[in-house]
């Protein structure tokens, strides 16, 4: 064996039909993102984005007989410490959780506007306020 390390274009060419090559990578990029990333978790039923705000609702105390804090700085929390990802993407779970026409069981009990059956919109996050249900203390208790 060898002790040279092998260089990147230092092997043999193969010729690749582009069009295969690429539906073959985008067929498995599409897959990864939906089994790492679109479908919640068998264990929990939570997407990432859910365990994580829940998470930090944990840090920040907010049980069912705490007082309510501004959903922004629930937010701001969860984009500082755990998913660096756009603002209104973990606002937008974190009304889902509270609408009780969205889920079963509301993880989160908000306070405002938090949008309607019929398709409105919930206020902006500086406008409302939410902190955890019952069921979100028992579904964290096993993590």
């Amino acid at each position: 064996m060898s002790d040279k390390p092998i260089l990147p274009g230092a092997g043999p060419i193969e010729p690749v039909n582009l069009r295969e090559a690429l539906e073959k990578r985008y067929l498995e990029y599409a897959l990864s993102t939906i089994m790492h990333r679109a479908l919640p978790d068998v264990r929990d039923g939570l997407k990432p984005v859910h365990r994580r705000i829940l998470y930090a609702m944990r840090e920040l105390r907010l049980n069912p007989d705490s007082a309510y804090k501004k959903c922004a700085k629930i937010v701001g929390e969860v984009m500082g410490n755990f998913h660096p990802h756009g603002d209104q993407a973990i606002y937008d779970a974190l009304v889902r959780l509270a609408q009780d026409f969205a889920v079963r069981y509301p993880l989160v009990d908000g306070q405002g506007n938090f949008g309607n059956i019929d398709g409105d919109n919930a206020a902006a996050m500086r406008y409302t306020e939410s902190r955890m249900t019952e069921v979100a203390i028992a579904l964290l208790d096993g993590i």
